[in-house]
Order: C-alpha cells, then structure tokens, then sequence
C-alpha cells in the first residue's frame, strides 16, 4: 500500500472528525443532547479536557504536557505509517497505522487550536472564530458527541462489590477521532499475525 493511499485515509478521517466537531460546537450547548435512536443512541455535547475517559494530568500545567504528548506521539505514529509503507509492511498494519495516526491528529487540533478560535459552550451556542475564546494556545478542549448508553439501571444485589448500584453500559461519550483509534487498535489486536507478518519484497 503506497503512502498517498494511507496520507488519503488521515485525510478524509481528519474531515469528517473535524466537520462534525465544528458542527456540534456551533449547534449544542454544552450537555445539550439528541436522541437519535430511542436512549441508546444519542448525540450528546460534552468536553474533554484531559485523555481517554476524562483522566487528567494535575497541575497548572498539565493540559499543557499533555498536549505536547500528544504532538510528539503523532510524529512518532507518523514515522512508524512510513516506515511501515517503506517496508512494504502489509496492508492491515498500514490502514490501523493510518487510522491511529488520522485518530491522534484530530484529537490534537481541538488541544491546539479549539481554545483560541471558539468562544465558550456553557448555556450558550459556540462562535466560531470568536472574538472571546474560552482558552488559550494548546488549551483547548476535546469536542466529544457519540453517546451509547445501551443500558442503565441499578445492578442485582448479589454482585459483589457493585450490586444494587446504579450502572450504565456503555457511558463513554466520544468522537469520530476515538473511533479510528480503537479500530486501528483493534485491527493490530484482531489481526496481529497479518499485520505483523514478514514484508514481502514487491
């Protein structure tokens, strides 16, 4: 698989994660939801400030750290997508790199940009390019909408631990960007003997 094909993939994957980022912030306040499909499916606005599940690193200066993480990873995966096509590496390995790598560069422009071109979401529409951002450079928050609670209720009393408590399955909100994360993860899990097979010389 050639690097125009896998830049190809990032590409169209940074859109879509990008047009319906801007979309939710210009059209919901924060919390603001929409059922699509009956409870389980809803569009729900909500925002990340920290990593996966909303961990965060304390401090003053945590978001920072964490953003710059964030773009030192993706010149690492960046380097790994061309090694891996310079290798003729084999497809599956190729698209979950592409799609890790698509994933982590969306996630890191709303770190990077979201806080200086909108203006808060708290009881109010966003403004894109406003003239009152809510942050700052690499202060930005993660736009995060796709919400399945496929079930919720109070568990049985006889589960150790947890039972007759509250619960919801599945309670993480998130975007087009964790989407392609997880699958490029799950690809290199599911197909880890593809993936990771010896390259074949073309």
């Amino acid at each position: 698989m050639s690097l125009k094909k896998a830049y190809i993939i990032v590409f169209l994957i940074l859109i879509v994660d990008q047009i319906s980022k801007i979309y939710i912030k210009t059209n919901f306040q924060l919390g603001e939801a929409v059922h699509v499909a009956g409870n389980w499916f809803q569009i729900y606005f909500t925002e990340n400030e920290g990593m996966a599940w909303g961990t965060k690193i304390p401090g003053d200066y945590g978001k920072l750290i964490l953003t710059l993480f964030r773009i030192f990873a993706v010149f690492g995966i960046g380097w790994w997508l061309w090694d891996a096509v310079k290798k003729n590496s084999s497809r599956y390995l190729i698209i979950a790199i592409s799609l890790i790598l698509a994933g982590a560069f969306g996630n890191i422009l709303d770190s990077v940009f979201y806080g200086v071109i909108f203006d808060h979401s708290n009881n109010q529409v966003a403004t894109l390019f406003s003239d009152q951002p809510y942050g700052t450079w690499f202060h930005g928050k993660v736009v995060d909408m796709f919400y399945f609670p496929i079930w919720e209720g109070n568990l049985p009393s006889w589960l150790p631990f947890w039972g007759g408590q509250y619960f919801t399955f599945f309670n993480a909100i998130f975007n087009v960007a964790d989407v392609a994360i997880s699958t490029g993860v799950g690809i290199l899990i599911v197909f880890n003997r593809k993936a990771f097979s010896v390259p074949q010389n073309s």
